[in-house]
């Protein structure tokens, strides 16, 4: 029980500070367009679909290294509750069509990097 709250952890810390560290890259989209969460959402989705092809594929691997890879670290990095923000922010501020765009945006290529993953250890395994 302690070890895994250790790994949960270390793994939310390292997550959520690469989070924080890609969002403090002084890139801002003068139209207020949430890049940033946008590419974390993409990666850290493409980042979970490769973890979890390749435990499907090692029979579930180690437990503890899948748990600390895909709950925790996954998990810190992505940003779901800051995604939800921005596209409420995007509603309040009257940018009602580029709220729209990035919700597309963003379901589609996450769910597309994760099948990309997944296609990628497939073929490579």
């Amino acid at each position: 029980m302690i070890l895994n709250c250790i790994i949960v952890g270390l793994g939310g810390f390292l997550g959520a500070t690469s989070r924080y560290l890609i969002g403090e890259i002084p890139f801002k989209p003068q139209n207020g367009f949430p890049i940033w969460t946008l590419i974390i959402n993409i990666s850290g989705a493409f980042l979970i679909g490769l973890i979890t092809a390749l435990a499907e594929k090692h029979d579930g691997g180690n437990e503890k290294l899948i748990m600390f890879l895909k709950i925790e670290l996954c998990g810190g990095f992505t940003t779901f509750s800051t995604f939800s923000l921005d596209t409420v922010k995007l509603f309040q501020c009257g940018k009602t069509g580029l709220g729209i765009i990035y919700i597309i945006l963003s379901v589609a290529l996450c769910m597309g990097a994760i099948l990309g993953a997944q296609i990628t250890i497939r073929k490579a395994l």
